[in-house]
């Protein structure tokens, strides 16, 4: 199942890059970055309540807590990099650069998660970045 959902996954960020491409024509990318996030935030509220989780809140300790404020900032950091730079280049370059996140997700995961390395994480690794570099140039 978790194959099935990342693919989705995949399919809806390419989905929203397209759509954000045609979105943020003549609009300040830091305005369309907060219209999107706002969506976003109706959305996963809305999915809490539907799916009746909002008690959780209250289990939640502050160690996550801590981490998942730090992981807001560093989405909301990425999306307001990731627009400006979609508003003035070409999404067909932007996309792959911030792809590059696969490669610096897997190193950081790594070092910090001490996941182990594989020679397939690594070949892959060196491809991605490479098939990166190949896409921009």
């Amino acid at each position: 199942m978790w194959f099935v959902l990342a693919l989705l996954s995949a399919l809806f960020a390419a989905l929203t890059s397209i759509l954000a491409k045609v979105g943020i024509k003549d609009v300040n990318s830091n305005l369309a970055t907060a219209i999107r996030t706002m969506v976003v935030v109706l959305l996963a509220w809305g999915m809490v309540f539907l799916t009746n989780t909002q008690g959780g809140i209250t289990n939640i300790g502050k160690k996550s807590w801590i981490f998942l404020i730090l992981s807001g900032l560093a989405t909301g950091a990425s999306w307001l990099c990731y627009y400006k730079a979609l508003q003035i280049g070409e999404a067909s370059k932007v996309v792959p650069v911030d792809k590059l996140s696969v490669v610096i997700t897997l190193v950081l995961a790594f070092v910090f998660l001490h996941e182990k390395v594989t020679t397939k994480s690594v070949i892959g690794c060196i491809l991605i970045g490479a098939g990166t570099l190949f896409m921009v140039l």
